[in-house]
């Protein structure tokens, strides 16, 4: 077992996220001791921020709609774009996908996608990078839950997604109300209600609405 693997499994707990319990993900109990280990072992290893050990309530949400709705993914091969700890990837894994990828440009979120899919018994296949300087886009559907915390974050990843819908491809989206949110070029195909903690939202609970980008 690498060492990543062991911090992870060290620092998690199993656990089944409020909109999605027929999965489990190796989660956070806690925020404040996770944060403090991984900036110790950043200053050794180089880690990001642990935001794969959370279950952000874009992605439990996108995870839902797909479980409730496979045939968005059913027999198609799917990307998860900023995956974090797995979910929406799982999710599309269970749903039916041909063919499911992960992407995330930390290593350590990648090695909890991995333990979480083998924990659902789903194969899911890691890309450890930005593939937002593709020119072409080999997959069917792109998800991605909760991107648009930051402006320049959101722009470069609509530019890149609406260039993906141009291309044929399906984008679905999941956001609870960020600031960034693209004014125009989406379209709302539900809003669903999900459970939070305090410490992650500030608040019990958020309305999430899932949309398609328009290319």
């Amino acid at each position: 077992m690498t060492r990543e693997e062991c911090f992870v499994l060290d620092h998690t707990t199993p656990c089944q996220p409020p909109a999605c319990p027929e999965l489990t993900l190796y989660l956070a109990s806690e925020i404040t001791p996770l944060w403090q280990a991984t900036e110790t072992f950043l200053d050794t290893h180089n880690l990001a921020p642990p935001f794969w050990a959370f279950p952000w309530v874009g992605g439990q949400a996108l995870a839902r709609h797909l479980l409730d709705h496979p045939d968005l993914v059913a027999g198609r091969s799917v990307l998860d774009f900023a995956a974090g700890c797995g979910i929406v990837a799982i999710a599309a894994a269970r749903a039916g996908a041909a063919s499911v990828t992960a992407c995330e440009i930390d290593f350590m979120a990648l090695t909890a996608i991995a333990l979480n899919g083998a924990a659902n018994d789903v194969v899911v296949s890691l890309i450890n990078g930005d593939v937002l300087e593709r020119a072409d886009c080999p997959w069917q559907v792109i998800l991605a839950g909760d991107v648009c915390y930051e402006r320049p974050m959101a722009e470069k990843v609509f530019t890149w997604m609406r260039r993906c819908a141009a291309l044929g491809a399906t984008i679905l989206l999941a956001d609870p109300g960020r600031a960034y949110l693209p004014k125009t070029g989406l379209m709302r195909l539900a809003t669903l209600s999900v459970a939070c903690s305090l410490e992650l939202e500030d608040r019990e609970s958020r309305e999430v609405s899932i949309y398609q980008v328009v290319g």
